[in-house]
């Protein structure tokens, strides 16, 4: 086939023509500052954990609202029949929306520390969370957890407090769960002896909650151990704030660490009566450098 170079170069020269007298417009973006945020959304699931009562529940919030997403091509942009329209990209709220973001942040923090473990990620990212704020968010920890992620902090949390699987059968056990059971979860064959049969309270977890009927005096003692990956040499103090009604003591109240890597233990104890169905504490460890914050809730369960 003979090429028509001439009908070419004029079609070619025409295009040309058209995309010098293009024209765009470009307007000023609008930038709002939201004195309530962050905040969670009314949609969003609320604690306690409904399974295990001294496991605060939810761990953190993450943006879930409004956030550009891809999209199946097979669905339409409203999933409603008769809607036709099809789009790569759509606006979309929800956990599936937070739950990536907490995803690629536990992702950057894994790429500064490809050998922390699950618990050692999960960790890092709760103690540094951006503080919320329970007058603007009622359900306080219910609602946000530790606070809002902060992937940038959370490569850097100056300690953290890790787990490994034998801590989790050991809490497994302690819940009730048979060796069958237990192996269902694990997939190998741990079982459930008087040996691994632990408690809730000492599983090493970044919080603190904890359950109460009304007018019950409490007290209540929580194990942890702490790892030091900020500076190899470096000391700890324990700030806490206790509610009304509430005695919240650390001990020891000054960490000390020589080296990285370093595991050291400490005991939280909460004692007193509950007059709110709800409090809010915190337990923060500062060198100076790093604020490794955990949340601590008490509120009552009636039956």
């Amino acid at each position: 086939m003979k090429r028509d170079w001439h009908s070419l170069l004029r079609n070619q020269h025409v295009l040309n023509t058209n995309y010098r007298h293009a024209a765009a417009t470009i307007y000023k973006s609008n930038e709002v500052n939201d004195s309530l945020a962050p905040y969670v959304v009314s949609f969003s699931s609320r604690g306690p954990n409904p399974i295990t009562l001294d496991v605060l529940k939810p761990d953190i919030s993450a943006p879930g609202v409004d956030i550009l997403a891809s999209w199946s091509l097979i669905s339409s942009v409203s999933e409603i029949q008769g809607d036709n329209r099809r789009v790569p990209y759509n606006i979309i709220s929800g956990t599936s929306m937070a739950c990536p973001h907490a995803t690629g942040a536990a992702a950057y923090v894994k790429s500064y520390h490809p050998t922390w473990s699950p618990a050692a990620i999960k960790s890092a990212l709760m103690t540094t969370a951006f503080a919320m704020n329970s007058e603007i968010n009622p359900e306080a920890e219910f609602a946000y957890g530790a606070g809002h992620i902060n992937p940038v902090k959370a490569i850097d949390p100056g300690l953290i407090y890790d787990a490994e699987p034998l801590d989790y059968v050991k809490f497994l056990c302690g819940q009730g769960y048979n060796t069958s059971l237990l192996q269902m979860v694990t997939g190998d064959n741990s079982s459930c002896a008087k040996a691994t049969n632990g408690t809730v309270w000492d599983l090493n977890y970044p919080s603190f909650a904890l359950s109460t009927s009304p007018s019950e005096f409490i007290s209540r003692v929580y194990n942890r151990i702490v790892t030091n990956v900020g500076s190899p040499t470096s000391t700890y103090k324990a700030t806490v704030t206790s509610p009304q009604g509430l005695k919240i003591q650390v001990n020891p109240s000054i960490l000390s660490f020589t080296s990285l890597g370093e595991n050291l233990a400490f005991a939280l104890t909460i004692e007193g009566t509950l007059d709110d169905s709800m409090v809010s504490a915190s337990l923060v460890w500062d060198d100076g450098v790093h604020q490794v914050r955990s949340p601590i809730t008490v509120y009552v369960v009636t039956k």
